[in-house]
C-alpha cells in the first residue's frame, strides 16, 4: 500500500503535471476519464491543425524534460517515461499515424461514441453535458475526416478491410438503432432538456452517417488491399505498445514455439477432463455441461460481479494490500454489441469506480463460465483493476501524469501474468477453468504469430507461403474456441491495430523474466516483488526493468 505521507513535489513532478494540463487542454475527454470537472462536453481537435498543435506541444515539453535534473529515483522514472512517451508522440506524428488512424476498436470513430459510457447521468446538469457533447460530435467528426483526407493526399491510407468494417460500424450509429437515439430516449430529464437531447442525438447520428459516406465513397477507393503495415512502421508501433524495443524476428519465432507449448498444455488438460479426448472434444463436453452455463446477459453480469467481489475479498486478505476505495469494482454489460471485454479505471477521487465492461455481440445469449473465469481475473483483481487502481490511489508518491500514464505491454502483460498467478494460487484448479485459461493464453500466443506474420510478411509456420490478411481468420479459428462473431472481430482488430495484440503475450514474457531476475537477486518473496512493481505505476517495460533491477 502506498505511503500516506505525501512526497514533496520536485521540478520534474511540476513538468509532469504541466504536461498533464496540456493533455487535458488538447484532449478534453481526459476530464471525463479522470473525473475532473470542466470541459465536460468538449472533444479534442482531430483535424490536421489539431495534430500539429499536439506534436508542437510534445516537442516543446520534450526539450524541457531532457534538460531537467532528477533529485531521486521517482524523478528518474518520471523523466525516463516522459522522454519515452514524448519521443514516441513526435515519431508517430512524423510517420503519419494521425493520417491513417482508423481501425475497428480504438480509433476516433469509436472514441467519439465511447466517451459517453463514462459520462455521469445522475442529474439534469449531467444530461445537459451529454446533450452538448452529442451536439459537438459533428465538428469533432469533421476534423477527424479532414485528417483522413490529408492521408489520401499523402498516399497514407489504412487498408480497405478496416475502412469497410468501420463504415459498417458507422452505419449502425447512423440507423434507427443508433446509440445516440437510444441514449436520448432513456433520459429522465425535465422537459426543457428533452429538445436539446433529441437535437444532439440527431446531430450525432447524422455525423456518423456522414462518416460512413466518406469512408465508403472517398476513402475506400484509395485504400490498399494489402493489410500489412510494413516493418519500419511496425517497429515504431511495437515500441509504442510494448514500451521497449524487441527483436521482431526472434519474437515471431518465440511466438510459434509458445503457441505449440500452449497447444500441448491444453491437450494434457483435455485428457483430464475427458480421458482420451482431444481439446475440441473436451470443449464440446464442457459446452454441454449445464454447470458451466449462463443463459442471459443479466446472469453474466451477476456472475462477473460475484466472482470479482470474491477475488477482491480473498486476495485482499492474503496476497495483496488492496486499499478500501479499490474494493469496489463494477461489472457491466457495455451498451455496444461489437464484441470484446475491457476495463476502465476509476476516477481520481474514486467517485466513479473501476469498471469491467462486456460488449456482447448481438444474438449471443449463452456464456460458458469455464471459458471466462480467467477473464474476470484479467480485467479485475489481480489484473487491471489492481494495477490501475493502485496507480490512481498512490497520489502520495506518483504525480498526476504518472497515475494516468498507461502502457499496453506493461498493463496487458501484467493481466496475463495475473491469470497465470491465479492458476498458481489454486483458483483455476478445476481442469475446466484451467482449460479456459489456456484457451486465452493460446489465443494470445496465436496473435503474436498472426500480427508479426502479416505485418512483417513472415513465412507461415506450415511452410505454405507468406502471411496475408486472409490467413488470419482461418488460423485464429483453429486456435480460439469462441463464436464466429468474436473471432471475426478479433481478426479484424489485429489487422488494423498493428503491434497492440502481441504486447499482451510479449508483456507477460517480459514480466515473467523480470520476476525471475528479481527473485534471483532478492529472494522468493513474490508479494514484495508485486508490491514494488505495482508501486511504480504503468510505465514502459524497459523503464520498469531499469527501475526494479538497478
Amino acid at each position: 500500500m502506498a505511503d500516506s505521507t505525501p512526497r514533496t513535489p520536485t521540478p520534474i513532478d511540476t513538468l509532469a503535471e504541466e504536461w498533464l494540463d496540456v493533455m487535458l487542454d488538447l484532449e478534453p475527454e481526459l476530464h471525463i476519464h479522470l473525473g475532473r470537472p470542466g470541459r465536460e462536453s468538449d472533444y479534442a481537435d482531430r483535424s490536421p491543425d489539431g495534430a500539429a498543435a499536439a506534436v508542437d506541444a510534445a516537442r516543446a515539453m520534450l526539450a524541457r524534460v531532457r534538460s531537467a535534473a532528477p533529485v531521486d529515483q521517482v524523478d528518474g522514472v518520471t523523466q525516463a517515461e516522459l522522454i519515452r512517451t514524448l519521443t514516441l508522440d513526435v515519431e508517430r506524428h512524423d510517420a503519419g499515424f494521425w493520417q491513417r488512424d482508423l481501425n475497428v476498436i480504438a480509433s476516433p470513430g469509436q472514441d467519439l461514441r465511447d466517451i459517453f459510457d463514462l459520462m455521469p447521468t445522475k442529474t439534469p446538469d449531467d444530461w445537459a453535458h451529454v446533450a452538448r457533447r452529442m451536439q459537438n460530435v459533428p465538428a469533432a467528426m469533421s476534423g477527424y475526416l479532414d485528417s483522413l483526407r490529408a492521408g489520401i493526399a499523402a498516399g497514407n491510407v489504412p487498408a480497405v478491410r478496416q475502412v469497410r468494417e468501420v463504415a459498417g460500424q458507422a452505419r449502425k450509429q447512423a440507423g434507427a438503432d443508433s446509440f445516440f437515439l437510444k441514449l436520448a430516449a432513456r433520459a429522465d430529464v425535465p422537459e426543457s432538456l428533452t429538445g436539446d437531447l433529441e437535437a444532439g442525438a440527431r446531430a450525432a447520428t447524422e455525423a456518423y452517417a456522414a462518416m460512413a459516406d466518406f469512408l465508403e465513397h472517398q476513402l475506400a477507393p484509395h485504400a490498399p488491399e494489402d493489410d500489412a503495415f510494413g516493418r519500419e512502421h511496425y517497429a515504431l508501433a511495437s515500441r509504442y505498445f510494448v514500451g521497449a524495443e524487441i527483436d521482431l524476428d526472434e519474437t515471431y519465432e518465440w511466438g510459434v514455439e509458445e503457441l505449440a507449448r500452449m497447444v500441448q498444455e491444453q491437450e494434457k488438460v483435455a485428457d483430464q477432463i475427458l480421458p482420451g479426448a482431444t481439446v475440441a472434444e473436451a470443449i464440446r463436453h464442457l459446452d454441454a455441461d449445464p454447470a458451466y452455463k449462463l443463459h442471459s446477459t443479466d446472469a453474466l453480469r451477476a456472475w462477473m460481479q460475484e466472482t470479482s467481489d470474491r477475488a477482491v475479498a480473498d486476495l485482499g486478505r492474503t496476497h495483496f494490500d488492496i486499499p478500501e476505495p479499490m474494493r469496489r469494482l463494477e461489472c457491466l454489460i457495455a451498451p455496444t454489441q461489437e464484441g470484446g471485454i475491457y476495463y476502465t479505471p476509476p476516477s481520481e477521487d474514486f467517485e466513479r469506480a473501476g469498471r469491467m465492461w462486456w460488449s456482447v455481440p448481438k444474438g449471443v445469449t449463452e456464456f460458458d463460465t469455464w471459458r471466462e473465469l480467467t477473464t474476470v481475473y484479467h480485467e479485475g483483481v489481480p489484473g487491471h483493476h489492481l494495477q490501475c487502481g493502485l496507480a490512481v490511489h498512490n497520489s502520495a508518491e506518483l504525480n498526476g501524469w504518472r497515475r494516468f500514464n498507461w502502457n499496453s505491454g506493461h498493463g496487458e502483460g501484467w493481466a496475463l501474468y495475473a491469470e497465470r498467478l491465479m492458476s498458481d494460487l489454486g483458483y483455476l484448479d478445476d481442469p475446466a477453468n484451467q482449460l479456459g485459461m489456456l484457451d486465452g493464453q493460446r489465443m494470445r500466443a496465436a496473435r503474436v504469430v498472426i500480427d508479426l506474420g502479416v505485418h512483417l510478411g513472415k513465412p507461415k509456420p506450415d511452410g505454405s507461403g507468406t502471411w496475408t490478411g486472409d490467413d488470419v481468420f482461418p488460423f485464429l479459428s483453429q486456435h480460439v474456441n469462441m463464436n464466429e462473431p468474436f473471432i471475426r472481430f478479433e481478426s479484424n482488430r489485429y489487422l488494423g491495430w498493428p503491434g497492440q495484440a502481441p504486447s499482451y503475450k510479449v508483456g507477460q514474457r517480459m514480466w515473467e523474466q523480470l520476476r525471475d531476475e528479481w527473485v534471483a537477486a532478492n529472494g522468493p518473496d513474490l508479494k514484495e516483488f508485486h508490491r514494488q512493481a505495482l508501486a511504480v505505476g504503468s510505465v514502459g517495460l524497459g523503464t520498469l526493468r531499469q527501475t526494479l533491477l538497478t
